[in-house]
């Protein structure tokens, strides 16, 4: 809710500065929206999650009780290419390196409560191109919102490792591909020198990402899709 109403509050105040002034108004990089290129490189905080659609007849798993996820914090760190399309639209690439962590937590029950805690961790490489639509400057600052698809590969699966009968020792698999869909806001600050950019980006997996092995941390998901909410700052020149 709260990244919903960050991107609903981003839309009005793009809509607003769109009828503002113009962006040739005297300022810092006056001149910056005619330009055909910019590059730049981005750092981020990432909260990378699941969602998770647990199979049919859950209740088959007589001591399972429950499966859930946990996000835990990342980073990213990413070089930006922005081709100009028009005065207010452009292309984005962001070629990016995303180190994260989930965890799911399965919960059985017995004499005891046990929750087993799977950590998941990867390295993403991203491919994400967006098309990014800029409001009118107001001197120096402007805001944007922006929404695309990405590629991922995650340079850390263990999709082919064979698990072991040992329930400890047993890992929940990933596969090593996956396609999502993005949207996020902004807000630009132009000085003498360079742009400065605040940003917030949502990121949701299309494809089902778990690997069957037979397993109960497999066999207990029906389908696990990515999620990851990323804060970044850009710097471009």
């Amino acid at each position: 809710m709260k990244f919903k109403s960050i991107l609903t509050f981003a839309f009005v105040l793009t809509a607003f500065l769109v009828k503002a002034q113009d962006p040739n108004e005297k300022g810092n990089l006056e001149h910056y929206y005619n330009e055909r290129l910019h590059f730049g490189f981005t750092l981020g905080v990432n909260k990378a999650n699941f969602l998770i659609q647990p199979v049919q007849h859950f209740e088959r798993f007589d001591s399972l009780k429950s499966v859930q996820t946990a996000p835990q914090t990342g980073f990213n760190l990413g070089i930006v290419s922005d081709l100009r399309l028009s005065k207010y639209i452009t292309l984005r690439f962001v070629p990016n390196l995303s180190f994260a962590e989930r965890d799911l937590a399965y919960e059985f029950e017995g004499r005891d409560t046990i929750v087993r805690t799977k950590k998941i961790e990867s390295t993403f490489i991203n491919f994400p191109i967006d098309l990014k639509l800029r409001s009118k400057r107001v001197k120096n600052f402007g805001a944007y919102v922006l929404a695309g698809g990405a590629y991922s590969l995650d340079l850390a699966s263990k999709r082919n490792i064979v698990n072991t009968s040992n329930i400890n020792d047993q890992i929940v698999k990933l596969k090593r591909d996956d396609f999502s869909y993005e949207m996020g806001a902004g807000s630009e600050f132009y000085f003498q020198y360079f742009k400065f950019a605040i940003e917030a980006k949502l990121s949701i997996g299309v494809r089902n990402m778990l690997v069957k092995d037979n397993t109960i941390f497999s066999n207990s998901i029906d389908v696990l899709n990515s999620k990851m909410l990323l804060f970044s700052i850009t710097f471009e020149g």
